[in-house]
């Protein structure tokens, strides 16, 4: 082309280059008026058992991380204390916290936190990352968190940092299979990774069989040394008792003996903490006479206040220099179900034996713990620290950060939520809550069997496909949908419940908001109950109470609890009746 055919073409450039900004200005106002604002949320747990257990000055209680906190993993680094968890497709991946005291916990995000480097965008909700180790090495100064992720062909990561308050490294890729990996420093600076892994080709015996392997670890260039792998536990226990899914091995060291501690029988109703001990980490390992060291299982079913599954255990030397151990449990409601979700517990353990053994963990565990000497205050739900017991939890999106235990899935908050001077705008992504994607909606995990999540929305849905409220979610296939859409020119209310993918309207009715509309969810035991109100105090129930089961594990299946979120979508498939 001619330099003066170009030179032509400039100013018809820039007219059309000008209506393009004009139409793309147009088309944003559009998608603000579509765009809910949330504000003034408020989660208020209210369980009988903290009602009826008030603490004394000297006591906490256990659970110390309510909700969907499962797998703990902890260290120790002088006075500082750091604890993981699984969080699976949830983002940021491995939820992390620091302490002082093993009382008084702060919240400092997730550990994966970069969708360059962890992205779940594409998993079920039980995929992602689960079960992580954290391990300080003094020899080095480092702290190293190993995880397992079932995304993006990661397999078995492990990241470091010399300060887990100023954030991680990249993960780096192992070469090894199976799951649940943790690695250990001995005292002359070698390192040991220990994991679950399947028997070898051809040897395994019956279903849920399982080994834990030992690699010696090259610290220098951060890899398994192949061909030093071996395996140091065949089964369990007793591998004539065919015992199921022995995992989530930890290796310590104590008066020159090597002790492993793994969980056995899977996370349910058999679940229990057993350890072995050997003359070196590579063994062989003897199991100790009296395991299990920690189990619920012989207890009745109908026990009341029942904690139950407990297991998948770590060990932490205490600032009363008295050891403590953290593990999941479960705490089931009135019709026996999970809602909550594997929490993290903790106990004393006393190891003035040879082996350690979880003190009260042979028996129903109780509510509350007695804090270890030294520690003057019970800080929790005070002065930033991470609350438990019952709690009011309220939310006015007024801080430029949004608190931690706000969560995404499948993908990071920020990518849909910002911050306004109204509340939180919430940007709708054209994906509903059913589909296997990243969705726009800001999650809270449910930590209470009775609770109640309430939240006031500015919004004018412009058609059908649009819809903002709150969801309840187990996963993908199983949740309620509680929301405001269109129909025609009409706005509409709904609850749509929908179990193993098959969804149903529940009710649904014609509403005029005049200027914004107030939704409450209230949860006693299995029964939910979904309300609105027009005046912001005047709650109007929409349909009866309906069954918190499809919330539950028992029932959706998978290894998370319910969250409850805030939720909009602009492929919104839930119609009025």
């Amino acid at each position: 082309m001619k330099p003066q055919k170009i030179f032509f073409l400039f100013p018809l450039l820039f007219l059309l280059s000008f209506k393009i900004i004009g139409a793309n200005d147009t088309l944003i106002k559009k998608q603000n008026k579509k765009t809910p604002v949330f504000s003034n949320v408020i989660y208020q747990g209210n369980d009988n058992i903290y009602r009826n257990n008030p603490l004394k000055p000297d006591e906490f209680y256990s659970p110390i991380l309510q909700g969907c906190y499962p797998d703990p993993a902890i260290t120790r680094k002088g006075d500082d204390y750091y604890m993981v968890c699984s969080s699976f497709a949830m983002f940021p991946g491995v939820p992390i916290f620091h302490s002082k005291d093993l009382v008084n916990w702060t919240d400092l995000g997730g550990v994966l936190n970069k969708v360059s480097e962890f992205n779940p965008h594409d998993t079920g909700i039980s995929q992602g990352v689960y079960a992580p180790g954290i391990t300080y090495n003094p020899h080095n100064d480092t702290f190293y968190m190993i995880v397992t992720a079932f995304s993006g062909g990661l397999g078995n990561i492990i990241v470091k940092t010399k300060d887990p308050l100023k954030g991680w490294g990249s993960p780096i890729k192992l070469a090894f299979d199976g799951i649940d990996p943790c690695i250990f420093f001995d005292d002359n600076g070698k390192g040991y990774v220990v994991h679950n892994d399947a028997p070898d080709k051809g040897k395994e015996l019956y279903q849920g069989h399982r080994v834990i392997k030992v690699w010696e670890y090259d610290v220098e260039n951060d890899k398994v040394i192949p061909g030093t792998d071996k395996i140091i536990v065949d089964g369990g226990v007793d591998l004539s008792k065919k015992p199921i899914w022995i995992e989530a091995p930890h290796l310590y060291k104590k008066d020159g003996r090597y002790y492993l501690m793994c969980a056995e029988g899977g996370t349910g109703g058999n679940h229990s903490e057993v350890v072995f001990v050997s003359d070196s980490p590579k063994g062989p390992f003897k199991p100790a006479s009296n395991n299990p060291i920690l189990t619920q299982r012989y207890f009745p079913k109908d026990r009341a206040d029942k904690v139950d599954w407990a297991g998948h255990a770590d060990l932490v030397l205490g600032p009363d220099n008295k050891y403590y151990g953290v593990f999941l449990g479960v705490r089931p409601n009135d019709k026996d179900r999970v809602n909550t979700g594997r929490e993290t517990f903790m106990l004393p353990v006393d190891w003035s034996g040879i082996f350690p053994v979880f003190e009260n963990g042979l028996v129903p565990l109780e509510p509350k713990i007695k804090m270890p000497k030294g520690v003057i205050e019970n800080k929790t739900g005070k002065d930033g620290f991470f609350p438990n017991g019952n709690f009011t939890f309220t939310e006015n999106f007024t801080a430029q950060k949004l608190d931690y235990r706000w969560i995404g899935l499948r993908g990071p908050r920020e990518s849909f939520a910002l911050v306004t001077k109204k509340g939180l705008e919430i940007k709708p992504f054209e994906v509903n809550i059913k589909e296997l994607k990243p969705t726009s909606t800001l999650f809270y995990r449910q930590q209470h069997n009775t609770f109640s999540f309430s939240a006031t929305i500015d919004y004018k849905p412009a058609s059908e496909k649009y819809l903002a409220g709150i969801v309840c979610l187990q996963n993908e296939h199983f949740n309620y949908v509680f929301g405001v859409t269109k129909k025609g020119k009409d706005t509409y209310i709904l609850l749509e419940r929908t179990e193993k993918g098959q969804s149903k309207i529940l009710a649904s009715t014609k509403i005029d908001i005049k200027k914004n509309i107030r939704l409450q969810v209230k949860a006693a035991g299995d029964s939910y109950e979904f309300s609105y109100a027009l005046n912001g105090s005047d709650f109007v129930n929409l349909g009866a109470p309906v069954s918190g089961d499809i919330l539950s594990t028992n029932v959706a299946g998978g290894f998370t609890g319910a969250l409850v979120g805030l939720y909009a979508t602009a492929a919104n498939d839930a119609q009025p009746q």
